[in-house]
C-alpha cells in the first residue's frame, strides 16, 4: 500500500512538473512577444520625437521669418495710415466749403411740406 501511495506521489509530482513546464513556455512566449512590442514602440516613439523636433525647429524658422516680414511691412502699413488720414483731412476740408457756399436744399415730399436737408 506504501508503495502504491509512493507511485501515485510520483505520478501527480510527474504530471504537476509538465504543467509547470507547459505554463512556463506560455509565459515564456508572452514575456517574448511583450519584449518584442516594447522594442517597436520605443523605435516608433524614437522615431515620432525627431519628426516633432525637426517639426518644431521648423515652425520656429516660419515664425521668425514671418515676424521680419512683418517688421518690414510694418513702415507700409504706418504710410498708408498716415496718407488714409491725409485724404479724409482733405475730404472734410472739401465737405466744409462745399457746404458753406451751398444753400441747404428744399425737398417737397408728397404732402407738400418743405424738408430741408443739410449737407455735412
Amino acid at each position: 500500500m506504501l508503495e502504491m501511495s509512493a507511485v501515485i506521489a510520483a505520478i501527480a509530482f510527474t504530471i504537476l512538473v509538465v504543467y509547470l513546464i507547459l505554463t512556463l513556455r506560455k509565459v515564456m512566449a508572452t514575456l517574448a512577444e511583450t519584449r518584442k512590442t516594447l522594442h517597436d514602440a520605443r523605435t516608433s516613439v524614437n522615431s515620432l520625437t525627431d519628426e516633432a523636433e525637426e517639426m518644431i525647429h521648423t515652425a520656429n524658422q516660419i515664425s521668425d521669418d514671418v515676424k521680419g516680414k512683418m517688421k518690414a511691412v510694418d513702415p507700409l502699413v504706418e504710410s498708408a495710415q498716415d496718407v488714409g488720414e491725409m485724404i479724409h483731412s482733405v475730404t472734410s476740408s472739401v465737405k466744409r466749403k462745399a457746404l458753406g457756399t451751398r444753400k441747404p436744399q428744399t425737398i417737397h415730399t408728397q404732402e407738400s411740406k418743405p424738408v430741408q436737408i443739410k449737407l455735412k
